[in-house]
């Protein structure tokens, strides 16, 4: 029988070609398991974008409006509670609600930018089968977004 010797380069380079197509192999297979890393019953993504009710529709709307008649209600209650004057709640409620007025004094240039994407925006929410949004409070909306956009 002849003795066979092998160098450590040579035994470093068949360890190498034996686990490689193992490695690539096991690879491959762990696509799934690292994009299940932080799902489960306890995380905030489900995995289901655009689930949650549409605020500009009539039913979102209506859901809106009761959570701040909640809020309003609960805040007069606390206030009641110790001793203090309650606030009128159908008039808070009127003031939040009531759209605020576009603001002459901003560019006139940007307040039609602003309205025509607006106009876009609801010629788009038309064709997918939504109800479309009041372009003035939308308007006005966008305006005091790009206010407080840099603050």
């Amino acid at each position: 029988m002849l003795p066979v010797a092998l160098s450590n380069g040579e035994v470093i380079l068949v360890v190498v070609l034996l686990v490689a197509p193992i490695a690539a192999i096991a690879f491959a297979g762990s696509g799934a398991v690292y994009r299940e890393i932080g799902k489960g019953g306890l995380s905030m993504d489900h995995g289901e974008e655009g689930s949650g009710e549409d605020l500009h529709s009539t039913m979102g709307r209506a859901a809106q409006q009761a959570e701040i008649r909640q809020m309003l209600e609960a805040k007069a209650f606390r206030q009641r509670e110790r001793g203090e004057t309650p606030l009128d709640v159908e008039a808070e409620l009127e003031k939040l609600s009531a759209p605020a007025a576009v603001d002459l004094r901003a560019d006139p240039a940007l307040v039609a930018e602003v309205r025509q994407l607006v106009l876009a925006r609801n010629a788009r929410r038309e064709r997918q089968g939504k109800e479309p949004l009041d372009v003035e409070a939308e308007v006005a909306r966008q305006l005091r977004d790009l206010e407080t956009l840099g603050q």
